[in-house]
């Protein structure tokens, strides 16, 4: 799904752009390419958060939910939906796209593609570094001009063990004047506030792992099902789950991340889009709850990645369903390690180009 990197939050103080040519944004932003900074706030990862997360991607998976679920699974907290790290996602990358990757309009910028690695699952009280950068950058100039690029997290705990690492693949169209109406029904929904609060720097740490490998250790199967009892080409039970406006906007809540395209019905009409849309990073845990269930556990998930194609929209007056089907694709017994392949349908139409999840199986 193509889904507009937006922050919906207007102050009474952001600085107008410079005007700059889609050659000049895209000279400047090839320029950037291994620039890196680290945030300078962690996020502490909250019980309550969890389950709020939980609950906004439909997962009922007890190690989310209770503490002693989560012992009995060999976690020494509660354990946070595959996918949370939606919800740092956007709090670790602004600055990148507020000083680093400037020039484009924010509606311009569409998520197309993310990759998750796991290192070990996110849990309560975890206190999350992030090292971000700009990965990768291409500038194509036919059929149409469009920029490519790629932006890396590297997320650490307090104890500098490598949690996650994770891509994100963007694509950019520079120069596309904005209408007029749509910078008029932004203007009328966008949530306001008079400043934004700056918090302490709490990382001290001035550089060091920049320079190092990327991290390559992979969580333990903790609860994770037998190896012994699958087979390749076995399907996982088909789920259906159902996406309203309420569970839009309690996701956007959740996630932070109040885009308008995902409650406005004048602003998704103006953008020309069919409708109000769900989040792709949304979708994408719903995936991740629907493996989970099968799998287990969801701290033995290794990577997941989402290749996003085309979107899911909600009406005003009625549920839209997501149907997910799997099947095993691969299965490794020397490392007892598997691939899944997710199938994701809504209205007839697959939202994911591509989606597999490895998992570390007992």
């Amino acid at each position: 799904m193509f889904e507009p990197v937006l922050s919906a939050t207007q102050t009474d103080n952001e600085p107008t752009a410079e005007k700059l040519t889609p050659e000049q944004i895209a000279e400047n932003t090839a320029a950037m390419v291994g620039y890196h900074y680290t945030v300078d706030d962690y996020y502490e990862i909250g019980r309550e958060e969890v389950r709020k997360h939980a609950l906004a991607v439909q997962d009922s998976h007890p190690v989310h939910w209770s503490e002693s679920a989560a012992a009995a699974n060999g976690h020494s907290a509660l354990v946070a939906a595959p996918t949370f790290v939606s919800v740092l996602g956007i709090i670790a990358q602004r600055k990148l796209f507020e000083e680093v990757v400037t020039g484009y309009n924010l509606w311009q910028i569409m998520q197309t593609d993310q990759r998750l690695l796991y290192h070990q699952p996110m849990r309560v009280g975890d206190q999350l570094i992030c090292d971000v950068s700009l990965d990768s950058f291409r500038h194509v100039t036919s059929p149409e001009t469009i920029d490519l690029m790629v932006t890396k997290n590297v997320i650490w705990n307090q104890r500098d063990e490598p949690v996650m690492t994770t891509w994100t693949s963007l694509v950019a169209r520079a120069g596309l004047e904005v209408d007029p109406a749509l910078e008029e029904s932004l203007d009328h929904v966008m949530m306001k506030v008079p400043n934004i609060g700056k918090p302490d720097k709490t990382v001290q740490r001035e550089g060091g792992r920049y320079d190092l490998p990327d991290p390559t250790e992979s969580p333990d199967a903790y609860g994770a099902i037998n190896f012994d009892t699958l087979e390749v080409g076995q399907e996982l039970p088909p789920k259906q789950f159902l996406l309203t406006r309420g569970n839009l906007a309690n996701y956007a809540g959740v996630a932070a991340d109040p885009n308008p395209i995902h409650f406005s019905d004048e602003v998704v009409k103006v953008a020309g889009l069919d409708g109000v849309v769900a989040h792709g990073m949304q979708t994408m845990g719903l995936g991740a709850s629907f493996v989970s269930e099968f799998i287990g556990d969801p701290g033995a998930f290794c990577e997941y990645n989402v290749r996003f194609t085309s979107p899911v929209y909600v009406p005003a007056d009625d549920s839209t369903a997501v149907d997910f089907t799997g099947k095993i694709k691969s299965l490794d017994p020397e490392t007892r390690r598997g691939t899944i392949a997710i199938t994701a349908k809504s209205g007839g139409k697959r939202i994911f180009g591509r989606a597999n999840v490895v998992v570390q199986f007992n």
